[in-house]
């Protein structure tokens, strides 16, 4: 997988093991989800809009634009929320019995 952000500074953080989309990635202790995800992949999610790939927009919790989903079905903003070990995180919304609401 090709991330979208390449980390060239504090690199010597300690390695935290989590799953995108049912597949292992890294990150390092203190990223947010935001950072973990980017640099594995080149996206966070599709919009529900049908506008495309995002990726984050304005990186501070004020633009809606990188909500992501746990396992468990909670949504989180990837720029404001740190990735923990083991966390699970999905780019598309849950099943339909945890997540009711979707974009047609």
């Amino acid at each position: 997988m090709a991330g979208r952000l390449i980390r060239v500074a504090a690199q010597d953080r300690q390695r935290i093991d989590f799953e995108l989309d049912g597949a292992p990635c890294s990150a390092l202790e203190g990223d947010t989800v935001l950072v973990a995800v980017l640099t594995n992949v080149s996206q966070l999610r599709e919009s529900e809009f049908g506008d495309g790939p995002r990726a984050g927009f304005c990186l501070m919790g004020a633009c809606q634009d990188c909500w992501m989903w746990t396992q468990q079905g909670e949504r989180v903003r990837a720029c404001t929320t740190v990735i923990q070990p083991g966390m699970r995180v999905s780019t598309n919304p849950p099943s339909e019995e945890i997540w009711p609401i979707r974009a047609s």
